[in-house]
């Protein structure tokens, strides 16, 4: 199956092939395996099993070829050089998918008024009590949004209430409920247009 590799120059192939070959296999097998935990600890009962297949799948290749060429100290520095890469980008890649739920609860001593609208305004439920902080009244406003929105949502807290105190948490489920999360609107295509001005009667 490998016979082409014999028409491969031996010290090209040993010293820079076959080491950036096992360096690709451990970035995708560790990018894999950090997918995977975070999977898991979200519950994803399919994503979860198929992404440990194909990281298991890539480990064998990577560790086979490791295996066959004990003698190669490029091989050796290479494997956790992978691994180090695979790990930022295994990280790299979780922030970007943006998985998960998160609880988010706001804390302020200041009216919390223009916050509880824009965050309603943009439809995300939101659920304010009154309290007691340890320098006098305070109001507390929870809320649970789609890690997705953690940018957009602190750029409201920031700009409505700056000195407000906040704390992220992640929640692994909620129940169905209306009003939690933001809807998407379909799009239509006659509302569009009637917009654009495509249907206004000419003078």
């Amino acid at each position: 199956m490998f016979a082409w590799l014999d028409t491969i120059d031996p010290t090209l192939l040993n010293w820079v092939l076959m080491p950036a070959f096992i360096f690709c296999a451990r970035i995708g097998d560790v990018s894999l395996q950090t997918l995977r935990i975070v999977f898991t600890a979200r519950g994803m009962r399919l994503a979860t099993p198929i992404t440990g297949f194909f990281e298991a799948l890539v480990w064998l290749i990577a560790i086979r070829q490791i295996l066959t060429h004990l003698d190669n100290m490029a091989c050796f520095i290479s494997y956790p050089a992978g691994f180090a890469t695979g790990t930022a980008v295994g990280m790299y890649l979780e922030h970007k998918l943006s998985l998960g739920i998160l609880g988010l609860r706001v804390i302020t001593r200041e009216a919390a008024t223009d916050l509880i609208d824009e965050l309603r305004k943009r439809n995300f439920g939101v659920t304010v009590v009154d309290g007691d902080g340890a320098m006098g009244p305070v109001s507390l406003v929870f809320t649970i949004i789609k890690r997705k929105d953690l940018p957009a949502v602190a750029r409201l807290i920031e700009e409505n209430s700056p000195k407000a105190f906040y704390t992220i948490e992640d929640i692994r489920r909620v129940s169905e409920g209306v009003g939690v999360f933001p809807t998407k609107t379909p799009f239509s295509l006659s509302k569009y247009l009637h917009q654009q001005g495509f249907f206004q009667q000419r003078k």
